[in-house]
């Protein structure tokens, strides 16, 4: 239940104030998870169908908890911005309640449910075993393709259903082990994802567009305007505006600079960033000449900066700008590096690329016995780095491989390093990767991981001058605060 709590959390980038209706609660065990990811900061109404049930215990005080033979019954004229369920809909019931989760969200509003698999196998084989002592379950189940249909009829928008959750019971403790180092593998691969335990269900109240709250996220006085911020942008005249805005509206208080690197871009980038500098000093454009090269890019960026510590972001991240919350809190604790993962145990990741998955997965796993030590995804482009860090990297990569080396290189010269989860959401069932393309960047990665070895091997090849063990402590952390036990728990 926690690690769905996690996920409702990243679907919808959960921001303080926002109410949330639970419909269904039971004992509440989903309610206190609820509870618990959103750190008490957003009203919840949790609704049982039981008559007269007490309130259960140890239920957080944000929570008010109701009893209700129907609906709307005491919800009545009360609107929310989340409504979120589980094991809720059933064929004979569905429709009501999904015209109730309609009418109760606000404009803009957004449902998440989480819903049994009537594919899954051992859930078929449980079924089975019942009906033949007697005890059917009396549920209808919906599929994931009914579940879509349903929730386009009532009039939902940007309906998403995808397979979710491999790690169901029956399973003895290796079991759970693999399966939870496997699920994100599983989860997005063709064909074996529709064997997973539940179905995922997501969908919005029109309209599309929403202005999000402006709620200032500055927590952490010694971080006060001590981030330089650096996005490499390459045609992203769409985003790098808002990007820009929502970072200043959510973390304005911990902005030392942004640097928008211009990396060629052959649209209108360019105009746009320098509105952006001209409406606010702390916006600090570079517009490189050619050869492009993100890694290019990230470096000259990384060179420019001059706050404590540096923040590298793309230009695409608006959406998950609630989730930079988590990196800045473990950079108060005083960690090195702090990197946003998107393979941990309590990330989400949902229909990404499985070829990207397995590569990925293989460089991570190798890399991890190349250099005896353990983490589980270093190179994602959403990095807080400590100044002093950043001053010693020796980055020679000019493409997508230079994410490697700000991510391996910390860990090599001994400084700490901690992995926070995040999302990544892909809406598009049928995005796909070329296999040319993935072979074409990975050389780079493969690279970066061979001159690594040499340097801590044989103090040769290109990094032959990075300062190895020099950092304070030679430590690697995963994110295990309170706030992020769970499902996918362990490094």
């Amino acid at each position: 239940m926690l690690w769905r709590a996690h996920t409702f959390r990243h679907m919808v980038h959960l921001m303080p104030g926002q109410t949330i209706l639970e419909l269904a609660c039971g004992e509440g065990t989903f309610t206190r998870q609820l509870a618990r990811v959103s750190r008490g900061e957003n009203p919840i109404t949790a609704v049982t169908f039981v008559p007269d049930a007490p309130r259960p215990a140890d239920l957080p005080p944000q929570v008010s908890f109701l009893t209700a033979s129907s609906l709307p019954g005491p919800l009545r004229d009360r609107q929310f911005d989340f409504v979120v369920a589980v094991g809720l809909l059933d064929r004979r019931s569905c429709a009501p309640l999904l015209q109730y989760a309609y009418e109760a969200l606000k404009p803009g509003g957004e449902v998440l449910f989480y819903e049994s698999n009537p594919w899954n196998v051992v859930l078929k084989a449980r079924r089975l075993l019942s009906g033949l002592i007697g005890r059917h379950d009396p549920r209808s189940l919906l599929d994931r393709r009914q579940l879509y249909a349903l929730l386009s009829e009532v009039g939902f928008i940007r309906v998403f259903a995808v397979f979710n959750d491999f790690v169901y019971a029956p399973l003895n403790a290796w079991l759970v082990w693999l399966l939870r180092n496997l699920s994100i593998v599983l989860e997005n691969t063709p064909g074996v994802q529709t064997l997973a335990g539940s179905i995922l269900v997501y969908a919005q109240k029109p309209p599309r567009a929403v202005e999000r709250p402006k709620i200032p996220l500055f927590a952490h006085e010694q971080l006060r305007q001590a981030v330089s911020i650096v996005i490499p942008c390459h045609n992203e005249e769409a985003n790098i505006g808002p990007l820009v805005t929502r970072l200043r509206d959510l973390f304005g208080g911990y902005i030392h600079e942004i640097i928008p690197v211009d990396d060629n871009s052959t649209d209108a980038t360019a105009a746009v960033i320098r509105r952006l500098a001209a409406e606010d000093p702390r916006v600090k454009p570079i517009f490189r000449s050619p050869p492009n090269g993100v890694g290019r890019a990230i470096a000259e960026g990384y060179r420019a900066a001059t706050g404590q510590y540096v923040l590298s972001m793309d230009s695409d991240f608006q959406h998950l700008l609630p989730e930079l919350r988590d990196l800045f809190d473990a950079a108060a604790k005083g960690y090195d590096v702090v990197v946003g993962s998107r393979f941990s145990r309590h990330s989400v990741l949902l229909n990404y690329p499985w070829q990207k998955i397995v590569a990925n997965r293989g460089f991570h796993a190798l890399a991890q016995v190349v250099l005896r030590r353990r983490f589980r995804d270093l190179t994602n482009n959403l990095k807080l780095v400590r100044r002093e860090v950043v001053e010693k990297l020796q980055l020679r990569q000019p493409g997508f491989a230079v994410n490697a080396e700000t991510g391996l290189q910390p860990l090599v010269m001994g400084y700490t390093v901690k992995e926070i989860p995040i999302s990544w959401i892909n809406r598009t069932p049928d995005m796909g990767a070329s296999s040319f393309r993935l072979v074409r960047v990975g050389s780079g990665y493969w690279r970066v991981l061979w001159q690594l070895w040499l340097r801590c091997a044989l103090r040769r090849g290109t990094y032959r001058a990075l300062p190895v063990g020099a950092g304070p402590r030679d430590t690697y952390r995963y994110y295990d605060a309170a706030s992020f036990p769970g499902r996918r728990s362990g490094s």
